[in-house]
């Protein structure tokens, strides 16, 4: 063989071998990542630090802010790139101090929260007497009784058994409770609390106005005492109450967006988003909705630093503000990177707690869910390599009018809704091995978007 060709041959050898040591490497860096989650409980001990040291985090507060400062830091000290926070104006409630209470047909004490964005009361507060109703239709048929009482929605959380579809189909009457009680002349309105399991803790949440129709407050009691007055009104009781509320809304308070990267290696303008939502409620830690959700985020990138990682694509976090008030984080990002959002070519959210995860749901087009089917295999190893159609999250989602592909992180849901908007929301319900097995989803699932060879297909999305 001539000397050329040798060498040749020798070249086209060596390049083979360079090829197939390179897709070796790239097949064992989900095991890695998963690997490297699993001998730690770094992220849960991060996480505890920030829910300790900084409590909940509600739009407007300087509880976030100080958070936030805290999070940009230690993003630079894990070495991350391109650190910053990206200004957003979002809404800011005050809570103030409030108080219910039965006075009849016997003195009891009601915990209660208000929702928010609701009104007050005046200063005295309001006394009157309760009507408690079982829907908005048993409302309508009830209404020449509503008149100048407090309208109760006794409404319970269900099914049980498929809690993300309970809520989804409960939470409307947080939200839309006081419109259809003004309109039927009610003084104020209460709700069940949305929630299928309670230890007499109630849960707050958002809710709104419209037009024309009287604000009137607006505040959340316990199951067990929605289901104590039904009992009474049930036996022909009067029931009396006096609600008191000094809530307002403030004008808009500046805060951030947070946002670091793994800078890719081919194709640093495409971008990967790992995220979840900083912002919490006023009440309890904020430790399940959603720190736990941003520490995934933050922490699949770390980990892909700590191993030296850099896919061919950019991973991005963004830990949204102002989720659970108004979602002008994720608003305020559509609108600033809305000229790049093409080559956006993923979105992952982490907000529905951080237990067990079991998988991803999707929201894109057929060939990117059978290519995210494929991408997600390795993740079988820990159980989360279920891709279902079950919507995303709330902060992608206002993504998906550019057409990016969504993804939200899917665990066991069983017990989220217990402590969901309550002062139980707190760091001993997450367990630290759970939270490292979402991280590692989370990372796997973005480095094996972010490094693949092909563009997730985006066409027209499926829902």
């Amino acid at each position: 063989m001539p000397r050329r060709s040798k060498i040749l041959r020798n070249v086209f050898i060596a390049q083979a071998a360079l090829l197939a040591c390179a897709r070796v490497e790239a097949a064992n860096v989900p095991a890695r990542l998963m690997a490297e989650s699993a001998k730690s409980d770094f992220a849960w001990q991060r996480l505890a630090r920030m829910c300790d040291t900084f409590g909940p985090r509600f739009s407007g507060s300087t509880n976030l802010e100080a958070a936030i400062d805290w999070i940009l830091a230690e993003m630079k000290k894990d070495g991350l790139d391109n650190v910053h926070g990206e200004d957003v104006m979002a809404p800011h409630w005050v809570r103030g101090a409030e108080s219910a209470e039965m006075l009849a047909p016997r003195p009891h004490r009601l915990p209660m929260l208000g929702l928010g964005g609701s009104v007050a009361t005046p200063p005295g507060g309001i006394t009157a007497e309760v009507l408690v109703v079982k829907s908005f239709a048993d409302l309508t048929e009830r209404a020449a009784e509503a008149k100048g009482k407090i309208v109760l929605f006794n409404v319970p959380f269900a099914p049980e058994n498929d809690p993300f579809i309970g809520y989804h189909d409960t939470v409307r009457i947080r939200s839309r409770g006081a419109i259809e009680a003004a309109k039927v002349g009610a003084v104020a309105s209460l709700i069940r609390s949305v929630t299928p399991f309670s230890l007499q803790t109630p849960h707050t949440g958002a809710m709104s106005y419209e037009g024309a129709v009287t604000r009137i407050p607006h505040a959340a009691i316990t199951v067990e005492d929605a289901e104590m007055m039904q009992r009474m009104q049930d036996r022909g009781d009067k029931i009396i109450v006096r609600l008191a509320m000094s809530a307002a809304r403030l004008p808009d308070a500046p805060s951030r967006n947070v946002v670091a990267e793994i800078t890719g290696r081919e194709k640093p303008e495409e971008i990967v988003i790992v995220s979840g939502h900083i912002d919490s409620w006023d009440v309890g830690q904020g430790a399940m909705d959603d720190g736990g959700g941003a520490m995934t985020a933050w922490e699949a990138a770390r980990m892909m630093r700590v191993l030296g990682l850099r896919p061919r694509r950019t991973v991005r976090v963004v830990l949204w503000t102002d989720e659970e008030f108004g979602q002008a984080g994720a608003k305020t990002y559509e609108r600033q990177h809305k000229e790049e959002l093409a080559r956006h070519i993923l979105a992952i959210e982490c907000d529905r707690g951080t237990f067990r995860p079991e998988g991803f749901s999707f929201v894109g087009s057929a060939a990117g869910r059978k290519m995210i089917k494929r991408l997600a295999r390795p993740l079988a190893k820990i159980g989360a390599a279920g891709i279902i159609d079950d919507g995303s999250e709330a902060d992608v989602g206002m993504l998906e009018q550019d057409q990016v592909p969504t993804m939200a992180l899917l665990d066991d849901g069983t017990k989220y809704f217990r402590y969901h908007h309550t002062e139980a929301d707190t760091m001993d319900k997450l367990n630290p091995r759970e939270l490292s097995a979402c991280a590692a989803a989370m990372a796997v699932m973005a480095w094996q978007a972010a490094d693949a060879l092909e563009d997730l297909p985006r066409a027209v999305k499926e829902h």
